[in-house]
């Protein structure tokens, strides 16, 4: 069963949001177009609450983007985005959700962010994505959204330390640090994920 990843297609991560991916609003009319290719269509949502300990805002003195540790983890604090009831949270308006059968929310937990679709960045909880795509007999996936190097590239890789299949449609991504990105692909590439098409997927 052929089945599509979405990952945080939401408005802050688009142009003019809280936490703009460039041209990610470019991937949305790329994912609509082959939406109807796959058996199974599923997405994840950012959804934190206001006060997530990811956001920089929420440390007295620190600005987005530093580092800091944070339950004994590195954590990079993060301009405050996908806050739960709020514009920035939902998906991209153009995004066709019909095909989505559901819909897995990460990142509610206050004290760990959650990268992953699978589980949060500690590992201690998963969304329950697995156990669904399990249970629907999907073990081959594909990937899209943003942003590539974090959220989509942290998903994959957890795809494929639970034995799925996992491909990445490239011109359905896009980065926010680019080159970063050059190097988490090579890693990818590595662990056995696949590098895929729009147009040559599904």
């Amino acid at each position: 069963m052929k089945t599509l990843v979405i990952v945080d297609v939401q408005n802050d991560f688009m142009p003019g949001g809280a936490l703009a991916v460039p041209h990610g609003d470019e991937i949305v009319p790329v994912i609509n177009a082959m939406l109807n290719r796959f058996d199974l269509v599923v997405a994840t949502q950012d959804w934190h609450p206001p006060d997530h300990l990811s956001f920089a805002s929420n440390h007295r003195g620190r600005q987005p983007f530093e580092e800091i540790n944070l339950n004994g983890i590195q954590q990079i604090l993060w301009p405050a985005h996908c806050v739960q009831n709020t514009l920035g949270a939902e998906f991209h308006p153009q995004l066709d959700l019909r095909p989505v059968e559901a819909i897995f929310r990460k990142g509610t937990n206050p004290h760990i962010d959650s990268y992953s679709g699978f589980f949060d960045n500690r590992r201690k909880k998963h969304t329950g994505l697995a156990g669904y795509l399990r249970e629907k007999g999907a073990k081959e996936l594909y990937f899209c959204g943003l942003a590539a190097e974090i959220c989509v590239a942290y998903t994959l890789r957890d795809a494929l330390e639970l034995g799925f299949t996992a491909a990445l449609i490239e011109d359905a991504t896009r980065p926010l640090n680019a080159e970063l990105f050059q190097q988490v692909k090579q890693e990818l590439l590595g662990k056995g994920a696949k590098i895929a098409s729009s147009h040559h997927c599904g």
